[in-house]
This record gives C-alpha cells, sequence and structure tokens, in this order.
C-alpha cells in the first residue's frame, strides 16, 4: 500500500468536505458506514458471491442490463431453506434489480445497519412496510496480482440507472459502473505516482484504482452530489483501500468545480479522466440544469475533450502523462486524424490517440436518447433526434469517433518521442494498460538506442503465417501477428521476414541488414543505401510496436 502523502492545496474554496448533501448519500455517519461494510461482508455481497447466488447465465445477462433472468434467479433463493441464500437474494433484489423488499427481510439481511440505518445513509426509502432502493449499491474489485496484492473487494453507491427505474433519469444523475469507466480503468498504465488527479471523478471509479499505487488523489467534479457519492464510497471502502476515516485528505483532496479550474497551478504525476465527452446539441438560453452533467459538457460540438486535450499539459510535471476517453467529430471529406492533431499543434506534448470505433450522427444519436431514456418520452423523441441531426449538419460533420487519448509532458531536456494516431477497431487484449506503458518504455528505447547498434529478439507472443498458391515455389504472404497486448499484424516483404528470422539476440541489427545485403546484393540495379535504410525504418517500427524487443540479456529493464 502507497504511504501517506500530504498535498498543498492551493484553493481552498474548492475543497468538498460535504458528509450530508442533498438527495446523494451520507458519509457522516461513520458507526453506520461500519455496520454496513460488515454486513455486506457478512452475506457474501461481492462480485463472487453475486454470480454464485445468480449463476453463470443471468449474471451474464444482468451485466447486460437484462433483469429478468437475475428476477427469476432470485426469486428462487428467496424460498430457499438456507438463510444466507435468502439473505443474499435481498439485498441483490433491493439493490441490483431494484425491486421492493419487506423491513422484515431487510432488517434479517442486514442487521447491524437495518432498514432504519439504510433510511439514515440515504441508500432506500421507507414507505408503506416497504423498503424501496434510493440509490444503487453494488459490488466492485479486481482481482490480486500475482504476488497476491493489489486485488480489492468493493461497493459503489450510484444513482439507479436507466433500467432499474421509470422516467428519464435526472439531469444531476451520478453515473455508476459503465463501460467507459472500465475502458478507462483497463486503458490506464499503473506506474507509482506520487500525485495523480481524477478529472471529473463521478462516483469516484477511477480514484478507486488510483490509491492503489498512488500517494495521494486529487479528485474533481463539476458535481456536488457526484463528490458526495464519491466520499460515501470511499468512507465506506475505507478499509480496502488504505484510508483513514477520520483523515481522509491525508490520501484523497476532493474538488468541486469545472474542469482543471479546481487544480489551477498545481502539476501532477498522472492526470485520468472520463469526461462527459457527449456531444449535445446546444439550444439558445439553455441552462446547466437542462444538461446531462454526467456526459455533457455544456460546450459545442467535441469542444469539451478539444479543451482538456489542449489545457492538460500545464497541470502535468515533467514526465507526467494523462489517460482519457474521449469523442471526435470527423467533417466530410476529412481523415478523422485531422482534427485532433489540429487541437495538438505545437503542444510539445507526446501524443498517441487510437480511434476504437466511428459513427454516424444517426447512430449518435439513437445511442445517447436511449442512454438516458429519453426514447421513452414520444412526442420529445422525435424533436431531440432532429436537434442532434441538425447540430452535425451545421458543422458538415458525417462521422463521430471514439478512442483512448495518451498525452505526457516530456521530462527536461527531452524531446517528443510518441506522435501516433491509428484506428484500432478489432477486439485488443484488456487490460490493456501495461501493454501501452510497454509501448512507450520501447518508445523511450528507441529514441535512446541507435537501431543499427540494436540487438534484439522476437517477443513471446509473435507468430508467423505464411500463404502461397498450391504448387508455388514461394510465399505470396507472409503475416506477423501478435497474441497479445493491441494484436497487430504486419505484412512482411520477403527480406523483412529474413531479417525477423535472424532476431535471436545474437547479431546486431547492422549485422544482420549486412548479411542479407551480401546474400540479395550483386545485381548493378540494387541500391544498397536504400535497401539499408529502408530496412532500418521497417525494423524500428517493429520494435515501437513489439514484435521485436531489446534482448533482454544485453539491456536492462
Amino acid at each position: 500500500m502507497c504511504r501517506p502523502y500530504t498535498c498543498k492545496v492551493t484553493d481552498t474554496a474548492s475543497l468538498f468536505t460535504a458528509g450530508n448533501t442533498d438527495d446523494a448519500p451520507r458519509s457522516d455517519q461513520p458507526d453506520l458506514l461500519l455496520a454496513l461494510a460488515a454486513d455486506l461482508r457478512g452475506v457474501s455481497y461481492t462480485v463472487d458471491g453475486v454470480a454464485e447466488l445468480l449463476g453463470e447465465s443471468a449474471s451474464e445477462a444482468l451485466s447486460s442490463d437484462q433483469l429478468v433472468p437475475a428476477l427469476l434467479a432470485s426469486e428462487r433463493r428467496m424460498v430457499s431453506e438456507d438463510p444466507a441464500l435468502r439473505a443474499l437474494a435481498v439485498v441483490v433484489r433491493l439493490w441490483l434489480l431494484a425491486v421492493p423488499q419487506t423491513i422484515a427481510d431487510v432488517d434479517a439481511a442486514l442487521p447491524g445497519t437495518g432498514s432504519q440505518g439504510l433510511e439514515i445513509l440515504g441508500l432506500v426509502i421507507i414507505d408503506a412496510g416497504m423498503v424501496r432502493a434510493k440509490a444503487d449499491l453494488r459490488p466492485y474489485g479486481w482481482d490480486a496480482n500475482a504476488d497476491g496484492t493489489g486485488g480489492a473487494e468493493l461497493w459503489v453507491a450510484s444513482d439507479l440507472a436507466a433500467h432499474q427505474q421509470p422516467g428519464v433519469l435526472r439531469h444531476d444523475h451520478v453515473l455508476g459502473i459503465g463501460r467507459a469507466s472500465t475502458t478507462l480503468v483497463q486503458t490506464t498504465s499503473r506506474q507509482h505516482t506520487g500525485r495523480a488527479l481524477d478529472l471529473g471523478t463521478g462516483c469516484g471509479i477511477q480514484t478507486f484504482h488510483l490509491l492503489h499505487h498512488c500517494e495521494h488523489v486529487t479528485a474533481t467534479d463539476i458535481s456536488a452530489r457526484a463528490l458526495a457519492f464519491t466520499r460515501f464510497n470511499l468512507l465506506l471502502n475505507a478499509a480496502a483501500l488504505g484510508l483513514d476515516p477520520s483523515n481522509l485528505e491525508s490520501r484523497v483532496s476532493l474538488r468541486l468545480g469545472s474542469l482543471l479550474e479546481p487544480v489551477s497551478g498545481e502539476e501532477f504525476g498522472l492526470v485520468v479522466s472520463n469526461p462527459p465527452f457527449v456531444i449535445t446539441p446546444r439550444t439558445g438560453g439553455e441552462l446547466s440544469s437542462d444538461q446531462f452533467t454526467y456526459r455533457d459538457g455544456g460546450l459545442p460540438g467535441d469542444e469539451i475533450v478539444a479543451s482538456l486535450v489542449r489545457s492538460l499539459g500545464t497541470v502535468l510535471e515533467p514526465g507526467g502523462t494523462a489517460q482519457m476517453l474521449g469523442n471526435w467529430e470527423v467533417a466530410a471529406g476529412t481523415d478523422w486524424k485531422d482534427r485532433p492533431k489540429a487541437w495538438l499543434k505545437d503542444s510539445g506534448l507526446d501524443v498517441w490517440f487510437i480511434q476504437r470505433e466511428q459513427v454516424g450522427p444517426e447512430q449518435y444519436a439513437e445511442t445517447w436518447l436511449q442512454d438516458a431514456s429519453q426514447n421513452r418520452e414520444g412526442g420529445q423523441y422525435k424533436d431531440a433526434y432532429s436537434a442532434y441531426l441538425s447540430d452535425f449538419g451545421s458543422r458538415n460533420v458525417e462521422g463521430i469517433g471514439f478512442g483512448m487519448i495518451w498525452l505526457r509532458r516530456p521530462g527536461a531536456g527531452s524531446g517528443t518521442a510518441i506522435n501516433r494516431f491509428e484506428e484500432i477497431t478489432y477486439p485488443i487484449e484488456q487490460p490493456i494498460g501495461p501493454h501501452l506503458g510497454a509501448a512507450v518504455e520501447r518508445a523511450d528505447w528507441v529514441s535512446a538506442n541507435p537501431i543499427p547498434d540494436a540487438h534484439l529478439v522476437v517477443a513471446e507472443d509473435v507468430t508467423e503465417e505464411r500463404h502461397q498458391r498450391p504448387g508455388a515455389a514461394h510465399p505470396g504472404v507472409i503475416l506477423l501477428r501478435q497474441g497479445a497486448g493491441l494484436r497487430r499484424t504486419n505484412l512482411l516483404s520477403t527480406e523483412l521476414a529474413g531479417f525477423v528470422s535472424a532476431c535471436d539476440g545474437q547479431l546486431s541489427v547492422r549485422q544482420i541488414v549486412s548479411a542479407l545485403v551480401a546474400l540479395l546484393g550483386g545485381e548493378d540495379t540494387f541500391d544498397e543505401e536504400a535497401f539499408r535504410e529502408g530496412l532500418f525504418r521497417e525494423v524500428t517500427n517493429l520494435v515501437l510496436d513489439g514484435f521485436l524487443l531489446p534482448d533482454p540479456d544485453r539491456y536492462s529493464s
């Protein structure tokens, strides 16, 4: 566990320490929080416990917000002769399935807290003898490292999602564990860091992970309700996160404010952000209360992501990195890379954009109208859909890209080593964060070591495929494939395939290329200099992409 670290707060007015915020769970009841954590552990309300209760198929359906299989499975457990199974079924039905439970059942399942304690904490509403969920509270966790360290079993409170309640979501909805938040978790490279920033923390998912490899985390949000949920979650899980409930600020600083305003003048070794990047039509006279704060940044088009990308370098310490998700608009007749490149022109930052998908305006509108259950209000649905299409049309947008963004402020005296914009739409290994971190290390290594003098080996996950017509003397296609990480495929020339086959660390790149020159040269038309330079470039790319690695016997990690 990281040792305590105290940061200097430059603007105490932005600190959020409220334990009792309107319409959010209360975090000023330490005894009740301790009792609730003990109760939840006592009924095995964990990721594995819920999966075992519901069964594989119902659990899988529930992960896609399909409730019926879990409802049926939990109903069967409610009549079980095993009181432990019945207790867990009550808790699952109360929070995961948003089915009201009797006071007697809740009191029996969670005896330390009881239904009255849950109501005091702001997690439920008691009415006519029934206990109804006011918030979502679900188990969350991740596996330990190979050495047994780093794992966690937590509980996360957030607002009830669209599939758990009728009507349109409230505009200050606090999002729970979703696709975007878990994508950022899997994408983040987990290097040890002194000070980290979780920009737009929501219910605190990124902060939970950061606390396991960072000494201090500053978590910001524009929503006081979001920070209240985060504070509740941190204190409910204090033991698992290594926090002192009486001195939370020694490890975590919660700040209320927009974008980088709460941390102006400060620097961090790592910034992560799942910002409100959804591109939403703006209308005249629109108030912030008219927007869904969890997803709408309040700026036209993709300006929320553009402004962050342009400004994040100001809060990075030398060598510090930022990782975030985002949308960007693709205008008709342009390449998707054009707009992100324009944001970072002359920024002086190392840059890596990976576009994971691109959709048209119609699909984009449908996705986000459904996300907030706006498709349930038929009269307004058509107007809202039309507003999306008109908004995109006003900027000649034909596509919207989504992907991962990595930025780094170079260290003192070092130049930029990475400037990549690539599209990878096929399945990749998860978590991808360790592989992205390894790719950055390779890029730094290439910047510091002349490739011609390098001794290289083929990565363990790399295989070669050869395809040729029946009866042909030579293959027509030679492919190099990665089985891990970004799972790239590289089309090789015969010469490059020969080079790779000789990479066992014994000979330098220059020596292998010289051997190929001796083998293939001799004709008057053979341009030795061009051949050498071309192979050096191709080999450099194979190292950057992870097909070839520096020989570990010669180079320290």
